[in-house]
This record gives structure tokens, sequence and C-alpha cells, in this order.
């Protein structure tokens, strides 16, 4: 027997049973691992030792009668309730993995959802060892180099996003981003559905889009970060890549389920750019409270693959997740793995100046990306009056003063609240 004790890093699930509760995670940690959770032919007391996922701690947090999701395995079974639900915590070998990042998404997120023991499992969160995580893709840039690269050494990084896919030509959206440079904006993005159609096509758009940006840097000696939506096949990446950081642009972005792991991190690995990462379809991940990935997991194995910039949706948005799960995930992203390589949170979803005092006071600091469409372009006075707006009311939240009452010596907020309040 080795006496050197294992590198392990350790994995928390919420998972639901009607079997007992030991039996069921025993299940998980030898499927994720060495097999199964009963010895099979060659599996030595060595092997196990080594290879064998172990169940660290098992604590019950509820019952029900009906399973969370359907399960033909205990159906034809006859199986039935009361259904328990707990939080396990299991440690896997380092040695199992290495630095493979789809293999480490497989180890914590892979058989565990087809198990027939389980009516409910989801992946909670990870706790990677600090050695193990710098052997991974880290942020080339981050909070501190995405402050660097646009110019804004404090305060929230203003932004927004066109819609050039409503069918608006590179000459329309330059036209639209030089309004949004002239108003004051340190950040716009593509939409996620944009990437290089033929009414505007990606290579065109750069060109329109960055000869506007760069004449606005070299007039005020501020560049605004403009985040292309180059997602697509790893090669179309790499050339749409370096045909940014050719036109001097600063940013680049990327659909990350759909494009996956590898590609993110090939990206990272041939590019000097900032990597905007869009989560679109992740709450097909952690919508369902049974099932799926918690932000906490999500966004621990993105930040292994070298993304700097990370969306966590809004307070008080259009979406269905509640103000404290969007808080708890751009914690997420600024709590470090190991150390100097947090990501920086990306707020957006119905932002506006309105949304701003309830944001610093949950999030505490002012590290963030504050994207807003409707509250920048939408206000009765301009974009300009739009960022200026969200400006004054993240100056009094600095402030600690209400935002009726700083309006009135800012006639931009004080318009603001008047037309979206």
């Amino acid at each position: 027997m080795n006496d050197v004790p294992r590198a392990d890093f350790r994995a928390t699930y919420l998972i639901e049973t009607p079997f007992p509760l030991e039996q069921a995670a025993e299940v998980l940690a030898g499927e994720q691992s060495s097999g199964t959770f009963v010895r099979v032919a060659g599996e030595t007391d060595d092997l196990r030792a080594r290879s064998r996922a172990v169940v660290e701690s098992i604590e019950q947090v509820g019952e029900s009668a009906v399973p969370s999701l359907p399960n033909a395995y205990l159906e034809r079974r006859g199986v039935g309730g009361p259904y328990r639900q707990a939080r396990i915590v299991v440690s896997f070998p380092i040695d199992n993995v290495g630095a493979n990042l789809p293999t480490l998404a497989a180890t914590v997120g892979g058989n565990i959802y087809d198990l027939g023991e389980m009516t409910g499992v989801k992946l909670l969160s990870l706790d990677l060892p600090a050695d193990y995580v710098r052997r991974f893709d880290a942020p080339r840039h981050g909070v501190a180099g995405t402050r660097a690269l646009t110019g804004r050494a404090a305060g929230p990084i203003l932004g927004t996003i066109i819609k050039p896919n409503v069918g608006m030509s590179p000459a329309a959206t330059a036209r639209t981003v030089a309004g949004l440079c002239a108003a004051g904006v340190d950040f716009i993005k593509d939409d996620e559905v944009m990437a290089n159609p033929p009414h505007s096509p990606l290579a065109q758009r750069v060109d329109e889009v960055m000869r506007v940006i760069n004449d606005h840097a070299q007039r005020t000696g501020r560049k605004v970060m403009y985040a292309f939506n180059i997602s697509d096949d790893l090669d179309a990446m790499r050339r749409h890549a370096d045909l940014v950081a050719a036109a001097g642009g600063t940013c680049v972005m990327a659909s990350l389920n759909w494009c996956g792991f590898s590609a993110i991190q090939a990206l990272r690995r041939g590019t000097p750019l900032a990597l905007h990462g869009h989560r679109n379809g992740m709450a097909m991940m952690s919508r369902h409270p049974a099932l799926g990935m918690d932000f906490q997991a999500y966004q621990a194995l993105w930040r292994l693959a070298g993304v700097d910039q990370l969306h966590v949706n809004g307070l008080g948005g259009k979406f269905y997740e509640s103000d404290d799960s969007v808080v708890a995930s751009a914690r997420a992203c600024l709590a470090p793995m190991a150390g100097g390589d947090a990501v920086m949170p990306v707020f957006s979803s119905g932002q506006w100046a309105g949304t701003v005092p309830a944001t610093f006071a949950a999030l505490g600091g002012q590290d963030l990306i504050f994207l807003s469409g409707g509250g920048i372009l939408g206000h009765p006075d301009g974009p300009a009056a739009g960022v200026q707006s969200i400006r004054d009311a993240w100056e009094a939240a600095e402030a600690g003063i209400a935002l009726p009452e700083f309006a009135r010596q800012r006639p931009a907020l004080a318009q603001a609240l008047a037309f979206y309040g």
C-alpha cells in the first residue's frame, strides 16, 4: 500500500433518492471513479485507495412524497417514496483526472444524471486545491486586465448591448457605436445570436466598428471595449479573433455552452484578447432545483478554461432568477480560486439606474460590468443622459444617499427615475 496521501478535489451535490442516503451516495461516488458501489473483479484495496471517490459527508435536508424527476428504473422495480434529499460531499483523486478540463467536467457532472437510484441530482459547488487550479489556464485579464483595457480604474464598467441581429448593416452598427462612444460607455457587446450573418459579415463589422472606436480613442485617450461575438467552430473563432486583434480590438465574446470547454481553452491560448463569456443556455442546467449544475460549479469550470468576464444576470431583471442567486453568482466570480484569478461578473437583463443601489449593497463593491440596454438607449434625454443617470446612481449608492434625494441635483438621474420608475 502506498502511504503517500493522495491529492483530492471535492464536489458538493444535492441528491434525491428513495434508497438509503449512504447507499445512493456510494453509488454516485463509485460510478464517477472506480466503477460501482460494490467490489468487482480486480478491484484491489490498493486500487480503491488510489482511485475511488470517497463520500466525505451526508446531510439530509428534506423529504418528499413524490419524486422531483421521472425515473423508469424505479418504476420497473416498483420502488416508491419517500424521497429523501441530502447534500453530499464527495472527494475525487486528482490523479484520476489530471489537468484535463473536459474530463474534470465529465467526472463531476457526467453519468450522475443517469443514475437509476436518483430522482434528483444537482452539482452545487467545486472545491479545487490552488495548486491544481494553477495547472489550468487562468483568466488572462480578469478584473484588473478588464479595467486596464477599458481605462476605467475605479467604479463600475458601464456598457450596453446593440442588436445588429435585427438587420443592421455594419455601417449602421458603426453609427450606433459612434453615438455610444460619445455618450460615455466603457463597453459594448454584440447580442449572443449575432455572430457572422450575411447581412452583417463579421469581417466588415469589425472593420467599420473598430474604425469608429479607434478614432474615438485617438481623440479621448480611452478605448471603448467592444465584445465581438465570434462564436463558431474553433478554426473560425481563431481567424475571427486574429481579425479583431489586427483591427485594434480588445475583446471577443463566445457562447460558452455551445462552443465547449476545449474550444474556449484553445481560444484562450491563441489570442491576447479578453474573453467575454456568455452563458446563454445555462438555465437548462440550473433552473430546476433538483437537476443540473449550480452557477458556483459552472463558473469554476469556465474560469479554468480562461474566461475573463462572465454573465450573472441582473437584479430585478426580466429572467426567472432570484436576486439572491444573482448576487451569489457574482460573488463566486470574484472569489479567488488560486489568487489573482477572479473574473469580472457581467450584470445584464433589465438593468438601469434604479437597480444600482441594490446591486451595490448586495455586492459590496464596484468590480462588475453593468450592462444596460433600454436604461441607456431608452433614456428620454438620449444615451449620454442614460449613461450619466447610471453613473449618478452609483455615486449615490457609494455615498449612501437615496436616489430621489440625490436626483434633486442630477437631472439625468431625475429623468430616469421619472421615466422608468
